[in-house]
């Protein structure tokens, strides 16, 4: 029998049992962590895992897989407390929201042998914690795989397959792409909200304003909710992505803001409004095509390699994952030439 242990379980960590009870992998034991012990009783109790255990030593030691839940400055201290516990052989990921340090501690602190292939599940709620949990959180949302060079090919395949069995759609990135990417499209959102709420609340007229709030501030603030640990957390181990995306924001609301007081700019910035529209429709009927290096080598399924992992069968089917993992690593070298170039080109320009 196979052993899945879920380190954290607040939102993220008790969906993820909640999923793999609804898809019901067989011959696999799912046993769960969490500092708070009465969380843990609660989610033994709730079916979202199995069993428990009295220490995070135990609850790793013979898993096959390890996902950690955890908010992201502590999971420096989970590899480094829990890399002695690991099988040999033993795949871990994680779910959290920035994968530079993340990555780093992995082979810092996981001993060698094992195999980390960073996660981040591009979902969630404004609301923390295991009574939040539903299995269906990660249904067709984008599961970023992020794997580490010592990574073998079935590790990246099991992975893949915990994605594809709680629904979601894995695809491909190398580290400085995710957290660069995740700062424009997530973490900036984050900030933004927060912003606008304090720009709000903190004015003389606040309980006017908030008598007068309608749904569009309600919908732009709402992400302003969320546990200001986790977006602490985003902010600290994100810090240069999240700044370089804010001053472009800045950039663009200065260019509306230059628009809106020239009387002489009615017409560039009717335009540019309705350009807006035009091009957010069609985002939102159709994602834009992406070069993916998965396009054109046939993905796992969920059960040639996230089960196959369970049952002990984890090295097979390396060929497909041999083609993925290189053609990433020849995606992301072609990345990083292209940023240099991009960069070099802003600072003569400037």
């Amino acid at each position: 029998m196979g052993k899945l242990t879920i380190v954290g379980l607040g939102l993220i960590g008790g969906s993820i049992g909640l999923g793999l009870k609804r898809a019901q992998p067989e011959n696999t034991e799912v046993v769960g962590f969490d500092l708070d012990r009465e969380v843990m009783t609660r989610a033994q109790r709730s079916g979202v895992v199995q069993a428990i255990a009295s220490s995070l030593e135990e609850a790793v030691s013979d898993a096959t897989m390890v996902i950690v839940a955890t908010p992201i400055v502590s999971m420096r201290k989970v590899f480094q407390t829990m890399g002695p516990h690991l099988r040999r052989g033993a795949v871990v990921t994680d779910t959290a929201s920035t994968k530079g340090d993340v990555l780093r501690w992995a082979d810092e602190f996981l001993p060698e042998g094992v195999h980390f292939v960073g996660g981040h599940p591009m979902a969630g709620k404004e609301q923390q914690g295991l009574h939040m949990a539903e299995a269906g959180l990660f249904e067709d949302r984008p599961y970023a795989i992020v794997p580490s060079v010592r990574a073998l090919p079935g590790a990246v395949n099991a992975v893949v397959g915990l994605a594809q069995v709680l629904g979601a759609r894995p695809f491909f990135l190398d580290a400085d792409e995710h957290d660069a990417y995740a700062a424009a499209v997530s973490h900036l959102p984050l900030l933004t909200s927060v912003a606008l709420f304090n720009l709000a609340r903190k004015s003389t007229a606040w309980p006017e304003l908030a008598n007068l709030s309608g749904p569009a501030f309600r919908d732009l603030t709402r992400l302003a909710s969320g546990e200001p640990e986790m977006s602490h957390d985003i902010f600290l181990t994100n810090r240069e992505n999240v700044l370089h995306w804010l001053d472009r924001y800045i950039g663009e609301l200065q260019r509306f803001a230059e628009l809106i007081a020239s009387e002489k700019e009615d017409e560039t910035l009717f335009r540019s409004l309705a350009e807006t529209q035009i091009e957010r429709n069609i985002f939102l009927e159709k994602l834009p095509r992406r070069d993916d290096p998965a396009l054109g080598v046939e993905l796992p399924s969920s059960a040639d390699s996230f089960l196959q992992m369970l049952t002990g069968t984890l090295w097979q089917e390396r060929q497909r994952a041999k083609e993925i993992t290189e053609a990433m690593q020849e995606r992301a070298e072609k990345a990083a030439w292209e940023e240099r170039v991009r960069r070099r080109k802003l600072d003569i320009d400037e």
